[in-house]
């Protein structure tokens, strides 16, 4: 059997253990022990531990447990109140303001948090009981908060953009760096599909009705000033956490110990709301998801190993080079293909069992790595809200169980045509993406 084939056999039979719905990282370690057993060398068994420890065995790692309970402190606040608040008072005036302010606020939690779905969460449950009241249609108002949380993958510190980092051996500096404008230009996108959606709505509505009267409401200039200063902490922090980081200060771990003590602090100083219960339930929760998410890294780093044992990348690297084909063809398949796994997988293990396959074929194509992360990463948040996988469509459906999941998903979807949106423009344009670290890192 050829390696190619092999490579197939496995990866189809992980896929189907997956959908048995036996946790991700269970399923990776059950078809990465049997790889070893019927296709390598049983002495290679042996070196099984040596394998697992190996792969989580890297200081870079520690920054995702920091962060991910820097978010929990967050979401555990009212940081997330005052962020949709100040935001809310910024947009008033635009068409869907409200709906475009959860956009902002959910950008803004992100790059606290890094995650999505407690992006979601904290701003969905404020946002869309807001939006409710004022008229806005379940679609515009769960939409909204759905695809707001899919930038907490891609506004750093991004947990998913450290993991594809250490899969392919890329600095997460620049990973991060590279990040920022299209986190923004994407922020700005979905923001643009809002204003669009609500005017399309509000065609037949009576301005005078109470629907139609709900979307606009203003405050004066000393109002939205004021709601600043509860914003400024949090934008000095993210400031403090970047500086830290790219003023060659602290690797991304020591970085984000950094953020986590800084976060600790404000949040003690500024709200005094928290209890040493709160804090022992804030440090389960970050215990829980940063072992999930390490499990996941572990057992995929230990497929990658038998993947390599097999020469399974080398060969389909040399395979799909050799073909007589475009390579923004190649690109396309690629993009579809990740797409597709999105529906059923979540992005850290995509990332982590793909980044390492897809790999040399992107850099034999000529591609940039740094470039190509954002891109895989854009895949990852239209994966977020596709059913029948969507996390954040779950998440939604969670804190705002009155609403109908059909109507999650027709206010959701839309925004997976702005993602693409956005993929084909950093395609063509790739500058947009690769400036900034460029810029910074010569």
């Amino acid at each position: 059997m050829s390696s190619l084939a092999i490579g197939a056999f496995i990866g189809i039979s992980g896929l189907l253990i997956m959908l048995t719905g036996i946790p991700i990282a269970f399923a990776l370690g059950i078809i990465s022990v049997a790889s070893i057993l019927l296709f390598l060398d049983p002495v290679q068994f042996d070196m099984l531990g040596d394998f697992i420890f190996g792969s989580i065995n890297d200081f870079t790692l520690l920054a995702i447990p920091l962060f991910v309970f820097m978010g929990a402190l967050f979401a555990n606040s009212k940081a997330s109140v005052d962020l949709f608040e100040a935001a809310q008072k910024w947009t008033s005036r635009i068409p869907g303001g409200l709906a475009v302010s959860s956009v902002i606020a959910c950008a803004i939690f992100a790059a606290l948090s890094g995650s999505s779905p407690a992006t979601a969460a904290a701003i969905g449950k404020t946002g869309i009981p807001q939006m409710q009241k004022r008229g806005y249609s379940n679609a515009v108002a769960t939409g909204a908060i759905v695809a707001g949380g899919t930038l907490g993958i891609l506004i750093p510190p991004s947990v998913v953009l450290i993991l594809y980092g250490v899969a392919v051996e890329q600095s997460i500096g620049q990973l991060f760096l590279a990040g920022v404008i299209p986190g923004i230009i994407l922020t700005l996108l979905f923001c643009l599909w809002i204003v669009i959606a609500v005017r399309l709505e509000r065609k037949g509505i009576s301005v005078s009705s109470p629907e139609g009267a709900t979307y606009v409401t203003t405050y004066p200039w000393k109002e939205r000033f004021a709601s600043l200063i509860k914003v400024i902490p949090f934008l000095l922090l993210i400031l403090g956490i970047l500086y830290t980081l790219y003023a060659g200060l602290a690797t991304p771990s020591e970085a984000a110990a950094v953020g986590a003590v800084l976060s600790l602090i404000m949040i003690i100083v500024f709200y005094r709301s928290l209890t040493w219960k709160k804090l022992v339930h804030m440090l389960l929760e970050t215990t829980k998801e940063s072992t999930m998410i390490l499990l996941i890294t572990a057992f995929s780093a230990l497929i990658g190993t038998v993947l390599s044992f097999l020469s399974v990348p080398q060969d389909l690297a040399t395979f799909i080079i050799g073909l007589d084909m475009s390579k923004w063809l190649v690109l396309i398949f690629i993009n579809i293909f990740l797409l597709v796994l999105g529906f059923f997988i979540p992005p850290a293990a995509i990332i982590l069992m793909t980044a390492p396959i897809i790999y040399p074929i992107i850099v034999g194509l000529g591609f940039d790595p740094i470039w190509f992360g954002i891109i895989m990463t854009l895949n990852m948040e239209a994966g977020l809200i596709t059913p029948p996988v969507g996390l954040n469509l779950f998440v939604v459906k969670g804190i705002a169980p009155d609403i109908p999941t059909s109507d999650i998903i027709k206010g959701s979807l839309p925004f997976v045509g702005v993602i693409f949106v956005a993929i084909a423009l950093f395609t063509v344009f790739p500058e947009i993406v690769t400036w900034l670290p460029n810029l910074l890192f010569n």
